[in-house]
């Protein structure tokens, strides 16, 4: 290695922080150094003290009508935050939105506070009301800075929710499995802002060991030797031009008291630390986010680290599959043919669509497990088709089985990451057909998010299936309400929230 790299560095960062999230009174939100008040865009102002004396004329001179997205900063002893709420009542996704944006105008404060009654009051669950808020407060503070000579983020150390005596039992389950969900939303952002030569295959496994032994997974790290003994052709397909050793990481989450009828999941995520394109080189402006296009592996390690806390009844199983994609002599050629786990050749056609290759590999392994999964879902930054199609605010979910893709569906807005369900759709399985090889890699010019997941669906033998592309959805170029420039950690409150609702469907 010819460049310098601190040993100090952690890939984890956020994980050092742990913000108190407390449930209080009414009494108590003036103790913060700021507090929300939430106003909606229609109707009389609340009847707390921190609009005492203004009117809604008043709020409208400054530039605040109360629409949804608004805040105004109101200075004192404790700054009070005005947040827009509206003309609806909030749901789950909405509050979450709205301290996001509370969180932010009250950037250089410490300590904050929320008052939910009015919220509950109005119709929304507790738990949800104080989950959504855990969510949104910390999941808006956050900052990579770790690689910073001097960190500015002022992290978020007391969050106070104010909730009526009669839901404080609720609202207590609300927070704590908000702190479970932001912290791997965290992990998972982390480990796609870390750039690629801070964070390769080899040190991702490692991570992988750590934080495995410290929430109760089984972890079995493979390194290229085993990977050669076990055939991944894929996988070694797509690491030969690179320097970096491949990993392929296996976690095992079993609940207690599992047996043979207990259903089964598994996981399966892209793990390409960079992604140059290889020898299918990509141009220089398509190569700068290239550190995130292992967010699948980030997000199947970051959701399983979090299943038991969230008391996960199925057996979980996980496989990482993880390389750089470089160019060298040694690299894959246009025209090579790879053989993948159990036998299928693959003509590879464009290097650049190497993320199938790999996930192929894990998914064969996954069908093969003495424990016949009773389903299978991967998950991927795939195809720059997938973001033509629907834009950078939704990942595509393509399945092989209905019940899948509405599990994935429930998951997906519980979370308010959004997904939309395209067509397995197999008049278009002939564009993977290859003259000398089983497969191509790569389809024609139209429908790449399909013949990508058709791709995939050729490896699955039967097992009910499920594709996440979250090319789209990786990262935001600034602030989103709750999400904060970079890495997004899409995939990994979302598929937690799906392995632990996971009902064993039926074969369509």
């Amino acid at each position: 290695m010819t460049v310098v790299i601190d040993p100090s560095f952690d890939p984890a960062p956020s994980l050092a922080h742990q913000t108190q999230v407390v449930l209080g009174s009414a009494a108590d939100l003036d103790a913060a150094a700021a507090r929300a008040c939430f106003i909606s865009a229609e109707g009389d102002l609340p009847s707390c003290e921190c609009v005492s004396g203004l009117t809604r004329d008043e709020l409208a001179a400054a530039g605040f009508t109360g629409k949804s997205g608004q805040t105004l900063r109101n200075p004192g002893d404790t700054l009070v935050v005005f947040v827009g709420a509206g003309k609806e009542p909030f749901t789950a996704a909405t509050l979450r939105d709205a301290v996001a944006n509370f969180t932010r105008a009250a950037n250089e404060s410490a300590t904050l506070a929320i008052d939910l009654g009015g919220v509950i009051a109005a119709g929304l669950d507790a738990r949800e009301a104080a989950l959504a808020a855990t969510e949104g407060a910390i999941l808006a503070r956050y900052r990579f800075e770790p690689l910073k000579s001097e960190a500015k983020n002022v992290l978020i150390e007391t969050l106070t929710i104010a909730v009526a005596e009669g839901d404080r039992e609720a609202a207590q389950q609300g927070i704590d499995r908000g702190l479970v969900l932001a912290r791997i939303a965290g992990l998972a952002r982390d480990l796609g802002n870390a750039p690629g030569r801070h964070l390769n295959a080899v040190n991702l496994a490692d991570l992988a060991v750590k934080l495995g032994g410290q929430t109760g997974l089984e972890v079995e790290v493979f390194d290229r030797a085993a990977i050669m003994e076990l055939g991944l052709g894929g996988l070694l397909g797509v690491n030969a031009g690179s320097a970096e050793e491949p990993r392929m990481v296996k976690l095992r989450y079993t609940p207690e008291g599992a047996t043979d009828a207990t259903p089964h999941l598994a996981l399966v995520g892209k793990g390409i630390m960079f992604d140059s394109g290889g020898i299918s080189l990509k141009p220089t402006h398509a190569m700068g986010s290239m550190k995130m296009d292992m967010m699948g592996a980030g997000a199947v390690l970051a959701s399983m680290t979090a299943l038991s806390e969230l008391g996960t009844t199925s057996i979980v199983t996980g496989w990482m599959m993880c390389t750089d994609n470089m160019l060298s002599g040694n690299a894959t050629k246009v025209g090579d043919v790879l053989t993948i786990r159990g036998g299928k050749t693959v003509e590879v056609k464009n290097t650049d669509a190497e993320g199938r290759l790999v996930l192929a590999d894990g998914i064969v392994l996954a069908t093969e497990e003495a424990h016949r999964p009773d389903a299978i879902v991967d998950i991927a930054t795939l195809t720059g088709n997938a973001m033509m199609a629907l834009g950078l605010g939704t990942a595509a979910t393509l399945a092989n089985n209905d019940q899948i893709a509405a599990q994935l569906a429930t998951a997906a807005e519980v979370t308010d990451e959004r997904v939309w369900r395209l067509p397995l759709d197999d008049r278009y399985r002939e564009q993977l057909k290859s003259n000398i090889a089983d497969l191509s890699n790569i389809g024609g010019t139209y429908a790449g998010a399909i013949t990508a997941a058709l791709f995939l669906n050729e490896f699955v033998d039967d097992v009910p299936w499920g594709h996440i592309d979250i090319a789209a959805t990786m990262e935001v170029e600034r602030d989103d309400v709750w999400r904060s420039n970079g890495s997004t950690g899409f995939g990994a409150r979302l598929l937690a929230e799906f392995a632990t609702a996971f009902e064993k469907p039926s074969q369509d």
